[in-house]
């Protein structure tokens, strides 16, 4: 063991720990922090606890400060991380007897915590609009294809007809559970923690509503250890986040198999496909496998984040700050990559819609509502119809429906059971078992058109909050403007 001590920051701390903090806070942090110093110089001179003179001082020269420079800036040790930098920087261009109260009654905890939130409401409604893109253009399928016959699956294997409109209103209705989970999260992310300092407040009186207001949030952290301690924030966020990609993942899976040459339901335009450097004739539909890798990523990362929080003390620790912050930002960059990459390749893409209808018909898929028929024409039970329609289905040799419809007549005739075959034959018919299922949900057309209705109604609604709320943090980001600009401008 060396007898030889380390000044502070020792090299191997330097590199290992500060060295990436400082470039990560350069990356996704500083326009976030010089927004928080701005607010928090006007809401000290609103409060009486600096003067106006200070606080144009430090305005003017957080204004002043070189950002490019701050951005491309190298880790050298100098200071211990981008916001000590910051204040460094500033004290040049303000002084420091001005620049030195900016820290009055704040911590490098709130700020910190205030990044954080300022930054992942961000991603959130990143999210959010990418998802919405990806609606929209699934909705249009769904209009298009409202009737289109396709064979739907159970167990990987066909089960009964349905329509593209259909399954694609599935996804979309999925997708607008993500939208609610996903404002919904927001409005707890966007509370404003600055004013907790360290984790117990100031004894100065701050105003701390008006760093909410400046800062676009919509409420406070009130209890100031919870502001700093808490991080049920994150684990929210990244639970709607996780949750939202397992369902775009298992949705890219069907859309990969579609492709696939024995399916033959889904062709991607040329925009979207990859050749091979040897085989000639590949049509590779690599987006969609992109696209599932790329939310299994966010998927794991947003795991990730839940198990480093995982028994953490309650209270002012790293594991939910600078080292976790990255794979946060890096979950929802990938998420959103995989959500924008599936909604160009499907706005483009066409589908096999005969070949569909073909096997909607195959493999005697209508086969349920020939029971169904049977109960509703004759009153046996279910069980009996069930047993009936079995037998047939099972000692058929082929696909050849009139051939199993003279099948079924005549086992019914040999039961005592009085039913036309015409019944059967329309039983049969895809497009029958379709027409038929008029419940809440169902694919048919007097089932489906109010689905769509609801859905392009709430897709509407879901764009306005979106909109609504960005202008909303853009208005802030005037307010702060103009507050900054009124004490800058002052002349006494």
């Amino acid at each position: 063991m060396s007898n030889v001590t380390s000044s502070f920051p020792a090299p191997i701390y330097r590199e290992q720990v500060l060295a990436h903090i400082f470039a990560d806070a350069q990356h996704l942090f500083l326009p976030s922090l010089l927004e928080i110093d701005r607010a928090h110089a006007v809401m000290l001179y609103r409060s009486g606890i600096i003067t106006r003179e200070t606080a144009s001082a430090c305005l003017q020269g957080i204004d002043a400060l070189k950002l490019e420079e701050l951005r491309s800036a190298i880790y050298d040790g100098s200071v211990e991380d981008l916001f000590f930098l910051v204040e460094k920087q500033l004290a040049d261009i303000a002084g420091e007897e001005h620049a030195g109260r900016l820290h009055t009654a704040r911590s490098r905890n709130d700020i910190d915590l205030t990044m954080y939130r300022m930054v992942l409401r961000s991603n959130l409604l990143g999210i959010l609009n990418a998802s919405l893109e990806l609606r929209s253009v699934l909705l249009s399928i769904a209009t298009q294809y409202r009737d289109a016959l396709m064979p739907a699956y159970t167990h990987n294997q066909p089960a009964q007809p349905t329509t593209l409109g259909h399954y694609m209103m599935a996804m979309i209705e999925i997708l607008e559970r993500d939208a609610e989970r996903l404002i919904a999260c927001f409005a707890r992310v966007n509370r404003n923690p600055l004013g907790a300092c360290a984790i117990t407040t100031t004894g100065f009186p701050i105003q701390r509503d008006i760093t909410m207001r400046l800062l676009g949030f919509n409420g406070l952290v009130v209890n100031s250890y919870g502001a700093i301690a808490a991080v049920d924030y994150l684990a929210e966020a990244c639970s709607a986040l996780a949750t939202a990609m397992l369902s775009l993942g298992r949705f890219a899976q069907d859309m990969l198999l579609w492709s696939t040459a024995e399916f033959n339901f889904l062709r991607l335009s040329n925009g979207y496909v990859q050749i091979s450097s040897i085989m000639p004739q590949k049509r590779n539909p690599v987006p969609l496998e992109h696209t599932r890798i790329l939310a299994s990523r966010a998927l794991t990362e947003s795991h990730a984040v839940l198990g480093s929080l995982h028994n953490t003390p309650f209270a002012d620790m790293n594991d939910g700050e600078d080292s976790l912050q990255p794979l946060v930002a890096l979950a929802f960059s990938d998420a959103q990559r995989a959500l924008t990459l599936i909604a160009g390749a499907l706005s483009e893409a066409t589908f096999n819609t005969e070949h569909m209808q073909q096997r909607a018909g195959s493999s005697f898929l209508p086969v349920t509502e020939v029971a169904d028929t049977l109960v509703r024409e004759t009153g046996i039970s279910f069980h009996d119809a069930h047993t009936i329609v079995s037998a047939a289905v099972k000692s058929a040799t082929s696909d050849d429906v009139p051939a199993v419809v003279n099948d079924l007549f005549q086992r019914t005739q040999e039961a005592g059971i009085n039913i036309a075959k015409e019944k059967l034959q329309q039983a049969m018919d895809p497009e029958y078992f379709v027409a038929i299922r008029t419940i809440t949900g169902g694919p048919a057309a007097s089932a489906m058109q109010p689905q769509i209705e609801h859905a392009s109604q709430q897709l509407q609604l879901d764009q306005q909050w979106l909109a609504a709320t960005r202008a909303n943090l853009e208005e802030a980001k005037v307010l702060l403007h103009r507050e900054c600009e009124s004490i800058i401008q002052f002349h006494p």
